[in-house]
């Protein structure tokens, strides 16, 4: 028995494929050599077309692995040993650069070109909100106009720009302050908004609402004709209510019918009530005695137009706004934001907002079409007809597109989500068309 162990030994010790950390150098072969050389990661031979990987010595050992056929890869190379193994005299060892495929993530990620400052404001104003503000102005207008050849005269359009520059800068007012309070809940539920991404220092965008609204209030006090009282209550309302929702201690956005009620009124009353009561002084009025008596309230209250665009893009916010909800239902939940998505669940909310919105342009299509077959002109039977047509079908765009949605997959709700504003913008774009 000792007999065979003693040959065991020998024969490891003779076999030029073991580790031999105590072999004096110059009985070393070119194999030999590979066990006693440190291995950063990757080990290539020349002459050969193995690669070789080294573990962890374990008492003073190195042992490699792979030695025949085997071939061990590596996709994260930080340097390279080339020993040259001629015959069995080993060359000394040279170090190759390191490959590119090593740098450090955070180290690319500085190398790349930063976003412009315009691009990085582009995307700090939520360009979707943008756009459907800039939608509904000269919409709104036009359905406030007595004919549609009276919305194409120089002092409409004047009017509807002197509306619109403002409004566009209390916009980017109320999304810059809500991302400005909610940097850190963005970092769980929209990292790649500019300030939680690092684009955006959070004192510049300060600076940045700040300026924002400043010149949109003054704007709405400054000229004695178009600083009317609609463009007021529109700018002023939005900005008291953007405020108590995003900023602390009021922060409504905490509390969820405080929130709705904001949304509700911001979206649909103020903005459309507002603007449509600015475009009938400003642009429609035959003298200021006449202007005056266009106020918001007496719009809402006895022109049918008004009050059904407020009702309906009423709806249409809260079931935009709670939907939003949805995906950022994980960091809500951290931050103790009682969003009714938080408080009643994904599903819930999603199926009420998307039941909402279906039962919204479906009545008002049917609606639509019915008064279509009452009109007194072919003109408006078909604008009222196509438009109810258009409600009908939205509604069943809608209802299908949801079926295939993940409430609790955020990505899929939030690409129905937009897909919601498109039609938020169609339905602007429609508007003028009920007249």
């Amino acid at each position: 028995m000792n007999t065979l162990a003693l040959l065991s030994c020998v024969c490891l010790l003779l076999n030029p494929r073991v580790s031999t950390g105590f072999a004096p150098a110059s009985k070393l072969s070119a194999r030999d050599v590979r066990s006693q050389v440190s291995f950063p990661n990757r080990i290539r031979y020349a002459g050969e077309s193995q690669l070789w990987s080294a573990n962890e010595a374990v008492n003073g050992d190195i042992l490699i692995s792979g030695l025949d056929e085997k071939e061990t890869p590596s996709s994260n190379i930080t340097d390279e040993i080339i020993i040259a193994a001629t015959n069995d005299d080993p060359s000394a060892a040279t170090q190759q650069p390191q490959s590119t495929e090593s740098l450090p993530q955070s180290q690319a990620e500085e190398e790349e070109a930063k976003p412009s400052f315009p691009l990085v404001l582009w995307r700090f104003s939520r360009p979707h909100t943008l756009i459907g503000s800039a939608l509904a102005i000269p919409s709104i207008s036009l359905l406030a106009a007595p004919t549609y050849n009276a919305f194409f005269t120089t002092r409409t359009l004047v009017a509807l720009a002197y509306a619109a520059v403002p409004s566009l800068l209390m916009n980017l007012y109320i999304t810059g302050l809500n991302q400005i309070t909610d940097v850190e809940i963005d970092k769980i539920n929209k990292p790649y908004l500019p300030i939680a991404k690092g684009d955006l220092k959070k004192s510049t965008a300060i600076g940045v609402v700040l300026a924002a609204v400043v010149v949109s209030l003054i704007m709405s006090v400054c000229n004695p004709v178009l600083s009317t009282s609609g463009l007021q209550v529109a700018l002023w309302g939005s900005f008291a209510l953007g405020t108590v929702y995003s900023l602390p201690p009021f922060r409504l956005k905490r509390h969820p019918l405080l929130a709705a009620f904001c949304i509700v009124a911001v979206r649909g009353t103020i903005i459309n009530a507002g603007f449509y009561s600015h475009a009938l002084s400003a642009a429609f009025s035959a003298t200021k005695e006449a202007a005056a008596g266009f106020g918001v309230l007496h719009c809402l209250l006895n022109d049918w137009k008004c009050a059904f665009s407020s009702l309906f893009f009423g709806v249409f916010g809260i079931v935009i706004a709670l939907m939003k909800d949805v995906p950022d239902a994980d960091g809500d939940r951290i931050f103790d934001i009682k969003s009714f998505t938080v408080r009643i669940g994904q599903k819930r909310v999603f199926r009420t907002m998307k039941n909402l919105l279906v039962a919204l342009f479906g009545v008002s299509g049917g609606a639509l079409m019915k008064w279509a077959t009452m009109s007194p002109t072919i003109g408006a039977t078909t604008r009222r007809g196509l438009t109810g047509l258009g409600c009908l079908l939205a509604g069943y765009f809608t209802y299908k597109e949801a079926k295939d949605v993940n409430p609790e997959d955020s990505g899929e709700v939030y690409d129905y989500y937009m897909q919601l504003w498109k039609l938020f913008y169609l339905s602007y774009l429609a508007l003028p068309l009920v007249k």
